[in-house]
């Protein structure tokens, strides 16, 4: 699944949701951390740090709602589960470390 932002109109969408096998954020815009934090803060669903993002867990369930299949939850949480191995989850399991594409 993909997070996209789109820089220019502040939207901030969820494409791809049922593929819990990768996860990334694709941002759309000139590479710019601090505009694409502000954004990402004022949907309420993460934060920039550094090159990376960390993606509210509840968010991505927010942005999922009514587009996935009642088998979504279980293939999320195992995604949660491989990405806590990775060090990709926060310690307290409430955001995910993701890599940040500009195009």
């Amino acid at each position: 699944m993909h997070v996209t932002v789109d820089l220019a109109t502040s939207d901030v969408a969820l494409t791809e949701p049922g593929d819990c096998q990768r996860f990334d954020v694709v941002v759309t815009g000139t590479a710019d951390n601090d505009a694409l934090d502000k954004v990402l803060i004022g949907a309420g669903v993460g934060r920039s740090e550094g090159d990376e993002v960390l993606m509210d867990v509840d968010a991505v369930r927010r942005l999922a709602s009514g587009a996935v299949g009642p088998s979504w939850e279980a293939d999320f949480a195992a995604m949660l589960e491989f990405a806590r191995g990775k060090s990709w989850l926060t310690d307290d399991g409430q955001a995910i470390r993701a890599h940040v594409e500009w195009r």
